[in-house]
């Protein structure tokens, strides 16, 4: 039977249908819109799930947000970007689709995603990062990936890059969200440039493209995201860095200039390959629906 997935974003509300023969289908995808407040998010959410389980005939939905999220309990302890604190997801979202709902955290389902079907298939330890929104990091091992305490681990994206630097939703400064995130390298280039409301992938585009701003503006989150991660790769020596969230679906040219960052910080560690991952900006969505098809066949959720 079939199986309905969202994925909670900052900026998207992704959602996706898996059918009884694993194809994904029925893809959509709606504004957040956080400013609203956070019920308002909920709503949104709410209204989205049950569009797409009305016409699915699912058995099972999937849920999955950004930020610090409690699987036993299914809440949603800390989402910044959403403004959601202590939300209890998986219930009132249960309730409204009177249907049983997994739930779990956007980029470790990501991760599930790319070890399973994606371009993690195959590797023993690797990282899956997302940077989009927010930037988040899963360490896959041996297929489990690893939660971290109390459900927050892998938030790179709130490791400090520039001491003192810009204001995070986090409470903190100079995070790494604020130098490498989409929002904050499109925000960059537009006080630089007067040009609003250029994408994430349009300024990846214009940067290829030759454009000089563009192109200083990437370099400075790419220098910035390859700190952090040479830091991840001496702890954790993966084999493999899978690249997920709008900077992977940009493609493997957009990810050479971090791997030769990347390297050029590294000694004795080993430099992992650095891959994009198979789904793109919707690995957690397809990681979503995989938790929920386990729930739909009476398996445990991750």
């Amino acid at each position: 039977m079939s199986v309905v997935a969202l994925e909670i974003g900052g900026a998207y509300i992704k959602g996706c249908v898996l059918g009884p023969d694993g194809v994904l289908r029925d893809r959509e995808r709606w504004f957040s819109r956080p400013e609203r407040g956070p019920d308002a998010v909920l709503e949104t959410v709410l209204e989205c799930a049950a569009a797409l389980a009305r016409r699915s005939g699912a058995v099972a939905a999937g849920i999955v947000v950004p930020g610090v999220v409690d699987d036993a309990s299914g809440s949603a302890v800390r989402a910044g970007a959403l403004g959601w604190r202590g939300v209890p997801v998986r219930g009132w979202v249960s309730e409204h689709l009177e249907l049983p709902v997994a739930f779990g955290h956007d980029v470790r389902a990501g991760g599930l995603a790319e070890a399973r079907l994606g371009a993690g298939r195959g590797s023993r330890n690797f990282l899956f990062v997302s940077v989009g929104t927010g930037i988040g990091a899963a360490w896959v091992l041996d297929g489990r990936v690893e939660p971290g305490s109390r459900g927050g681990g892998g938030e790179i994206g709130h490791l400090v890059v520039r001491p003192g630097g810009e204001p995070c939703h986090c409470g903190g400064r100079g995070c790494l969200e604020t130098v490498a995130s989409s929002p904050a390298i499109s925000h960059r280039y537009a006080r630089l440039t007067r040009w609003r409301g250029v994408g994430a992938g349009e300024l990846y585009h214009r940067a290829d493209a030759g454009d000089a701003v563009a192109g200083a503006v990437c370099a400075e989150a790419v220098e910035a995201l390859a700190a952090t991660l040479a830091t991840a790769v001496t702890v954790y020596a993966p084999e493999l860095l899978v690249i997920g969230g709008e900077l992977g679906d940009a493609g493997r040219g957009r990810l050479a200039p971090l791997r030769e960052a990347l390297a050029r910080r590294l000694t004795f560690q080993a430099v992992p390959e650095i891959v994009p991952a198979a789904f793109g900006d919707r690995s957690g969505c397809v990681g979503a629906a995989l938790l929920a098809q386990e729930l739909g066949s009476g398996g445990a959720a991750a």
